[in-house]
């Protein structure tokens, strides 16, 4: 084989980017353009302390990866994603956008009016910003727009102007524990029209819910690691529960970074044990009868047809439970992501699964949910991507990279020597 055909197309579904602080100004009102000096200049966050002893930012963990060159530079990103072998990516935020208390996933969502007001232009702002990234590079970076529930008409205005303006997916808030996100509520069902209407997907990002440690301590870090794994899918089953997929049958959702893919049959598997049981005795008074009677297929069925798993980290023991819609993802520019081993991780990850599944991780279902144009894509894949005969070689135990002295990689932590 020759050119294109002997190498894959890989999109990552999970990348993070954004301006430097000051940088957001130029996309605020010019109303807010003197607060917006002020809160740059005192901004904190007590979250990114977390691993500031990583010399290179670009090595940073999560959170602390605020300062990394690569949230900004574009060229550089672009070089950066090439020489790892993928071609495109789902940009979620990384940077705190304009008068947030912390990171832009961290943060507990608005709860006075004045502070819904300000986030709000400042979300705007980064959405506008993400614009002109994503502009930089056509077909090659999906943008997802950000939008709080608290306010369905702003949420419903701003997806249309990001359809319009070139971004390929909608960023539901994070749940917190100061305030939670119920995606079941029906006053939601506007928004889930219009984003069926104008095929974009809606997106949620995996997170750790609780304070951060400098506000309350460091075990708030235990207690988010305890309880992530809920947390992650707990807005899958909302939109299940609320038989929005039944209403909106085009709407995809798009879950990022879950933590454990490979308990997602075992919990599909349950839920559908409490829909077949509850109506196994329907003609009894259950409290779940009616809630149950809703829905017109099990919920492991609404999964296969209308929800994404992106990026999971975990994606070699997803592939092995048998989970569902896995799509890849390299997490750049976080240190925990798959960079600088991509390929090897492919290596170790992809030969246990068919070939025609291989293109469906890597490439195919991000096509069928972001809308990426595939054919666009091989021509700077057939310079750039991994070659199939590589992929297809399972990576032996002694090219491993070694834990931490190598890689903090998570897919690699508990197989290094």
């Amino acid at each position: 084989m020759s050119g294109e055909s002997d190498r894959y197309v890989v999109i990552s579904t999970d990348g993070h980017c954004g301006a430097k602080p000051a940088d957001y100004k130029p996309y605020l009102e010019a109303k807010y353009h003197d607060e917006c000096d002020a809160w740059a200049k005192n901004f904190d966050d007590g979250w990114i302390e977390t691993d500031l002893d990583a010399v290179d930012p670009n090595q940073r963990l999560g959170q602390a990866s605020y300062e990394a060159p690569l949230n900004w530079e574009s060229q550089s990103r672009l070089e950066f994603m090439e020489e790892q072998g993928i071609v495109a990516e789902v940009l979620f935020p990384n940077t705190a956008p304009p008068f947030y208390p912390s990171g832009v996933i961290t943060a507990v969502g608005p709860r006075t009016p004045q502070e819904y007001e300000y986030r709000w232009a400042g979300l705007r702002a980064h959405n506008r910003w993400l614009a002109d990234f994503c502009a930089d590079t056509p077909g090659r970076r999906a943008g997802l727009v950000q939008v709080f529930l608290e306010n369905i008409d702003d949420a419903i205005a701003e997806v249309r102007w990001a359809k319009k303006a070139g971004l390929m997916g909608v960023l539901l808030p994070s749940p917190h524990v100061l305030k939670m996100v119920n995606l079941y509520y029906p006053t939601y069902d506007p928004l889930w029209a219009v984003c069926a209407e104008l095929g974009m997907p809606i997106c949620t990002h995996d997170n750790w819910i609780t304070e951060s440690p400098k506000e309350v301590g460091t075990s708030a870090l235990l207690a988010g690691a305890f309880e992530i794994n809920f947390y992650s899918k707990r807005q899958i089953g909302h939109l299940i529960a609320a038989a929005v997929f039944d209403r909106f049958p085009t709407l995809k959702l798009a879950a990022t970074e879950l933590k454990d893919s490979s308990a997602v049959p075992a919990w599909l598997a349950g839920l559908d044990a409490i829909v077949e049981g509850t109506l196994r005795y329907a003609d009894q008074d259950t409290f779940l009868r009616d809630s149950v009677k809703l829905l017109h297929r099990k919920p492991s069925e609404y999964f296969a047809s209308n929800v994404y798993l992106g990026g999971p980290l975990d994606i070699v023991r997803g592939i092995a439970a048998g989970t569902p819609n896995l799509m890849f993802g390299a997490d750049v520019p976080h240190g925990e992501g798959v960079w600088p081993f991509t390929t090897k991780v492919l290596r170790l990850a992809l030969p246990q699964v068919s070939e025609s599944e291989r293109r469906k991780i890597l490439s195919e279902r991000q096509a069928e949910v972001y809308g990426f144009d595939l054919n666009l894509l091989k021509g700077f894949a057939a310079k750039v991507g991994p070659k199939i005969e590589e992929v297809a070689t399972p990576l032996p135990a002694n090219e491993l990279p070694r834990y931490p002295e190598d890689t903090r990689c998570a897919m690699f932590r508990h197989r290094a020597a």
